[in-house]
Protein backbone atom coordinates (compact mmCIF):
# COMPACT_ATOMS: atom_id res chain seq x y z
CA UNK A 1 0.00 0.00 0.00
CA UNK A 2 1.57 3.32 -0.97
CA UNK A 3 1.96 5.79 1.83
CA UNK A 4 -0.90 9.38 1.80
CA UNK A 5 2.54 11.11 0.86
CA UNK A 6 2.96 9.06 -2.16
CA UNK A 7 -0.68 8.77 -3.40
CA UNK A 8 -0.71 12.58 -3.22
CA UNK A 9 2.48 13.04 -5.53
CA UNK A 10 0.65 10.48 -7.95
CA UNK A 11 -2.69 12.52 -7.57
CA UNK A 12 -0.51 15.19 -8.22
CA UNK A 13 1.35 14.23 -11.46
CA UNK A 14 -1.93 13.09 -13.08
CA UNK A 15 -3.01 16.88 -13.52
CA UNK A 16 0.21 17.84 -14.42
CA UNK A 17 1.12 15.39 -17.07
CA UNK A 18 -0.11 15.99 -20.86
CA UNK A 19 -4.43 15.39 -21.74
CA UNK A 20 -7.08 14.24 -20.07
CA UNK A 21 -7.94 11.56 -17.17
CA UNK A 22 -10.80 10.78 -16.12
CA UNK A 23 -11.46 9.93 -12.11
CA UNK A 24 -14.80 8.03 -11.61
CA UNK A 25 -16.50 8.07 -9.12
CA UNK A 26 -17.84 4.54 -6.81
CA UNK A 27 -20.07 5.01 -3.98
CA UNK A 28 -18.69 2.28 -1.48
CA UNK A 29 -15.84 -0.36 -0.89
CA UNK A 30 -17.20 -2.62 -3.80
CA UNK A 31 -17.91 -0.15 -6.76
CA UNK A 32 -14.00 1.36 -5.62
CA UNK A 33 -12.23 -2.03 -5.88
CA UNK A 34 -13.89 -2.77 -9.24
CA UNK A 35 -12.83 1.12 -10.42
CA UNK A 36 -9.33 0.13 -9.20
CA UNK A 37 -9.37 -3.54 -10.99
CA UNK A 38 -10.56 -1.56 -14.72
CA UNK A 39 -8.04 0.43 -14.28
CA UNK A 40 -8.30 3.70 -12.83
CA UNK A 41 -5.76 5.64 -11.74
CA UNK A 42 -7.40 7.46 -9.00
CA UNK A 43 -10.92 7.78 -7.74
CA UNK A 44 -13.55 11.06 -6.31
CA UNK A 45 -16.09 10.37 -4.04
CA UNK A 46 -19.42 11.14 -4.72
CA UNK A 47 -21.66 13.17 -2.34
CA UNK A 48 -25.27 12.20 -3.74
CA UNK A 49 -24.35 8.60 -4.90
CA UNK A 50 -23.53 8.01 -0.75
CA UNK A 51 -26.26 9.84 0.60
CA UNK A 52 -28.87 8.15 -1.97
CA UNK A 53 -27.18 4.70 -1.35
CA UNK A 54 -28.35 5.89 2.36
CA UNK A 55 -31.76 6.36 1.32
CA UNK A 56 -31.00 10.00 1.78
CA UNK A 57 -31.19 13.75 -0.24
CA UNK A 58 -27.38 15.10 -1.14
CA UNK A 59 -26.42 17.44 1.54
CA UNK A 60 -27.76 15.80 4.52
CA UNK A 61 -24.96 13.52 5.59
CA UNK A 62 -22.72 15.35 8.46
CA UNK A 63 -19.32 15.86 8.46
CA UNK A 64 -18.40 13.03 10.85
CA UNK A 65 -20.46 10.48 8.46
CA UNK A 66 -19.06 11.61 5.65
CA UNK A 67 -15.24 11.16 6.88
CA UNK A 68 -16.17 7.79 7.87
CA UNK A 69 -17.43 6.93 4.41
CA UNK A 70 -14.81 8.49 2.47
CA UNK A 71 -12.35 7.01 4.69
CA UNK A 72 -13.13 3.89 3.78
CA UNK A 73 -12.88 4.08 0.29
CA UNK A 74 -9.71 5.57 0.87
CA UNK A 75 -8.80 2.09 2.33
CA UNK A 76 -10.55 0.20 -0.28
CA UNK A 77 -7.72 0.34 -3.01
CA UNK A 78 -4.27 1.51 -3.60
CA UNK A 79 -5.64 4.59 -5.68
CA UNK A 80 -5.24 8.35 -4.54
CA UNK A 81 -8.87 9.89 -3.27
CA UNK A 82 -10.22 13.16 -3.81
CA UNK A 83 -13.90 13.40 -1.49
CA UNK A 84 -17.10 15.71 -2.32
CA UNK A 85 -16.92 17.71 0.75
CA UNK A 86 -20.20 19.86 -0.43
CA UNK A 87 -19.53 23.58 1.00
CA UNK A 88 -17.25 22.08 3.92
CA UNK A 89 -20.17 21.58 5.96
CA UNK A 90 -20.49 24.93 7.23
CA UNK A 91 -20.64 28.32 6.32
CA UNK A 92 -17.43 29.99 8.02
CA UNK A 93 -14.30 30.19 5.92
CA UNK A 94 -12.62 28.30 9.43
CA UNK A 95 -15.05 25.18 9.46
CA UNK A 96 -14.00 25.02 5.73
CA UNK A 97 -10.53 24.66 7.00
CA UNK A 98 -11.17 22.73 9.88
CA UNK A 99 -13.15 19.94 7.60
CA UNK A 100 -9.93 20.38 4.87
CA UNK A 101 -7.24 19.33 8.14
CA UNK A 102 -9.93 16.56 8.80
CA UNK A 103 -9.58 15.26 4.93
CA UNK A 104 -6.38 14.69 5.65
CA UNK A 105 -6.33 13.17 8.88
CA UNK A 106 -8.78 10.34 6.85
CA UNK A 107 -6.09 9.78 3.98
CA UNK A 108 -7.47 12.01 1.24
CA UNK A 109 -5.31 13.56 -1.11
CA UNK A 110 -7.65 15.99 -2.25
CA UNK A 111 -11.05 17.24 -2.15
CA UNK A 112 -13.81 19.85 -3.48
CA UNK A 113 -15.45 22.50 -2.21
CA UNK A 114 -18.21 24.46 -4.05
CA UNK A 115 -20.31 27.92 -3.21
CA UNK A 116 -23.23 26.31 -2.60
CA UNK A 117 -24.89 27.64 0.11
CA UNK A 118 -27.69 25.01 0.80
CA UNK A 119 -30.73 28.07 0.93
CA UNK A 120 -32.90 27.77 -2.28
CA UNK A 121 -33.77 31.32 -1.52
CA UNK A 122 -30.11 32.54 -1.91
CA UNK A 123 -28.14 29.46 -3.61
CA UNK A 124 -24.42 31.06 -4.19
CA UNK A 125 -22.44 32.60 -1.52
CA UNK A 126 -21.35 36.13 -1.87
CA UNK A 127 -18.28 36.30 -4.05
CA UNK A 128 -16.56 37.72 -1.08
CA UNK A 129 -17.55 34.51 1.15
CA UNK A 130 -17.03 32.38 -1.42
CA UNK A 131 -12.82 33.44 -2.34
CA UNK A 132 -12.58 33.66 1.87
CA UNK A 133 -13.99 30.32 2.15
CA UNK A 134 -11.37 28.84 -0.58
CA UNK A 135 -8.27 31.29 0.93
CA UNK A 136 -9.14 29.86 4.06
CA UNK A 137 -9.09 25.88 2.87
CA UNK A 138 -5.76 26.41 0.84
CA UNK A 139 -4.01 27.91 3.79
CA UNK A 140 -4.99 24.76 5.65
CA UNK A 141 -4.15 22.63 2.70
CA UNK A 142 -0.83 23.88 2.49
CA UNK A 143 -0.20 23.25 5.90
CA UNK A 144 -1.02 20.02 5.74
CA UNK A 145 2.32 17.42 5.45
CA UNK A 146 1.08 15.71 2.84
CA UNK A 147 0.47 16.79 -0.70
CA UNK A 148 -3.53 17.87 -1.18
CA UNK A 149 -5.20 19.01 -4.25
CA UNK A 150 -7.69 21.73 -3.19
CA UNK A 151 -10.82 22.15 -6.25
CA UNK A 152 -12.94 25.10 -5.79
CA UNK A 153 -16.39 24.55 -7.52
CA UNK A 154 -18.52 27.16 -8.60
CA UNK A 155 -22.19 26.33 -9.21
CA UNK A 156 -23.34 29.09 -11.22
CA UNK A 157 -24.61 26.74 -13.94
CA UNK A 158 -26.77 24.77 -11.92
CA UNK A 159 -29.48 27.02 -10.80
CA UNK A 160 -31.30 30.08 -12.49
CA UNK A 161 -30.09 32.28 -14.68
CA UNK A 162 -26.49 30.88 -14.93
CA UNK A 163 -24.26 33.64 -16.21
CA UNK A 164 -20.76 32.52 -17.82
CA UNK A 165 -18.59 35.49 -16.94
CA UNK A 166 -19.88 35.34 -13.05
CA UNK A 167 -18.35 31.91 -13.76
CA UNK A 168 -15.08 32.53 -15.05
CA UNK A 169 -14.92 35.83 -12.74
CA UNK A 170 -15.48 33.49 -9.53
CA UNK A 171 -12.61 30.53 -10.96
CA UNK A 172 -10.48 33.47 -11.52
CA UNK A 173 -10.86 34.61 -7.66
CA UNK A 174 -10.74 30.98 -6.57
CA UNK A 175 -7.50 30.40 -8.37
CA UNK A 176 -6.00 33.89 -6.79
CA UNK A 177 -6.88 32.35 -3.77
CA UNK A 178 -4.42 29.28 -3.80
CA UNK A 179 -7.05 26.85 -5.38
CA UNK A 180 -5.31 23.77 -6.91
CA UNK A 181 -8.33 23.07 -9.43
CA UNK A 182 -11.11 24.75 -10.98
CA UNK A 183 -14.69 23.34 -11.62
CA UNK A 184 -18.24 24.66 -12.49
CA UNK A 185 -20.49 21.60 -12.98
CA UNK A 186 -23.50 21.99 -15.09
CA UNK A 187 -21.85 23.93 -18.45
CA UNK A 188 -23.80 24.12 -21.30
CA UNK A 189 -21.36 23.05 -24.15
CA UNK A 190 -17.88 23.18 -25.39
CA UNK A 191 -17.53 26.50 -25.91
CA UNK A 192 -18.14 27.72 -22.71
CA UNK A 193 -16.03 24.72 -21.49
CA UNK A 194 -13.23 26.34 -23.50
CA UNK A 195 -14.02 29.86 -22.40
CA UNK A 196 -13.55 28.82 -18.68
CA UNK A 197 -10.10 26.38 -19.76
CA UNK A 198 -8.62 29.57 -21.72
CA UNK A 199 -9.51 32.10 -18.57
CA UNK A 200 -7.55 30.06 -15.87
CA UNK A 201 -3.84 28.94 -15.95
CA UNK A 202 -4.91 25.87 -13.14
CA UNK A 203 -6.82 22.75 -14.22
CA UNK A 204 -9.99 22.01 -15.14
CA UNK A 205 -12.31 19.69 -13.71
CA UNK A 206 -15.45 18.74 -16.04
CA UNK A 207 -18.39 16.72 -14.70
CA UNK A 208 -20.03 14.23 -16.88
CA UNK A 209 -23.64 13.18 -15.95
CA UNK A 210 -25.72 15.60 -17.54
CA UNK A 211 -27.71 14.35 -20.51
CA UNK A 212 -27.25 16.61 -23.39
CA UNK A 213 -24.70 18.51 -21.32
CA UNK A 214 -22.16 15.78 -21.35
CA UNK A 215 -18.81 14.82 -24.21
CA UNK A 216 -16.45 12.83 -25.24
CA UNK A 217 -12.65 12.57 -23.38
CA UNK A 218 -10.93 13.82 -26.89
CA UNK A 219 -13.81 16.59 -27.03
CA UNK A 220 -12.86 17.28 -23.82
CA UNK A 221 -9.14 17.26 -23.70
CA UNK A 222 -9.53 19.49 -27.31
CA UNK A 223 -11.43 22.38 -25.35
CA UNK A 224 -8.58 22.29 -22.32
CA UNK A 225 -10.20 20.14 -19.97
CA UNK A 226 -7.12 18.39 -17.79
CA UNK A 227 -9.48 15.88 -15.49
CA UNK A 228 -13.31 14.38 -16.38
CA UNK A 229 -15.49 13.63 -13.14
CA UNK A 230 -18.46 11.60 -13.23
CA UNK A 231 -20.54 12.81 -10.41
CA UNK A 232 -23.64 10.00 -9.72
CA UNK A 233 -23.35 9.18 -13.29
CA UNK A 234 -22.01 5.21 -12.37
CA UNK A 235 -24.51 5.11 -9.48
CA UNK A 236 -27.93 5.80 -11.46
CA UNK A 237 -26.21 3.80 -14.07
CA UNK A 238 -26.53 0.72 -11.34
CA UNK A 239 -29.87 2.04 -10.33
CA UNK A 240 -31.31 1.95 -13.96
CA UNK A 241 -30.02 -1.79 -14.03
CA UNK A 242 -31.02 -2.57 -10.55
CA UNK A 243 -35.02 -0.79 -11.82
CA UNK A 244 -34.83 -2.61 -15.01
CA UNK A 245 -34.45 -5.89 -13.56
CA UNK A 246 -37.30 -5.73 -10.44
CA UNK A 247 -39.32 -4.23 -13.00
CA UNK A 248 -39.07 -6.85 -15.79
CA UNK A 249 -39.35 -9.58 -12.86
CA UNK A 250 -42.68 -7.77 -11.51
CA UNK A 251 -44.37 -7.05 -15.51
CA UNK A 252 -43.39 -10.19 -16.77
CA UNK A 253 -42.74 -12.48 -14.52
CA UNK A 254 -39.30 -12.92 -16.41
CA UNK A 255 -35.79 -13.23 -15.41
CA UNK A 256 -34.05 -12.81 -19.39
CA UNK A 257 -31.82 -9.93 -17.57
CA UNK A 258 -29.89 -12.53 -15.72
CA UNK A 259 -28.10 -13.53 -19.39
CA UNK A 260 -26.47 -9.79 -18.76
CA UNK A 261 -25.46 -10.04 -15.26
CA UNK A 262 -21.53 -10.27 -13.91
CA UNK A 263 -21.57 -13.67 -11.84
CA UNK A 264 -20.76 -13.91 -8.37
CA UNK A 265 -17.35 -15.65 -9.04
CA UNK A 266 -16.38 -12.59 -11.39
CA UNK A 267 -17.35 -9.75 -8.66
CA UNK A 268 -15.27 -12.10 -6.01
CA UNK A 269 -12.35 -11.83 -8.80
CA UNK A 270 -13.10 -8.23 -9.28
CA UNK A 271 -13.22 -6.94 -6.40
CA UNK A 272 -9.79 -8.99 -5.05
CA UNK A 273 -12.19 -11.10 -2.23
Amino acid sequence: MPTQTEKGQTFRALHERDGAFIIPNPWDIGTARLLAHLGFEALATTSAGYAFSAGQRDNTIKRQEMLAHVGAIVTATDLPVSADLQNGFGHAPEIVAETIRLAAEVGLVGCTIEDATGNQDSPLYDVRLAVERIAAAAQAARGLQVPFILTARAHNFLYDAPNLDDTISRLQAFEKAGADVLFAPGLPDLAAIGAICSAVSKPVNFMVGIKGKSFSVSELAAAGVKRISLATSLYRAAMTGFLDAAREIKDTGQFNFLDKCVTTPELNKLMGI
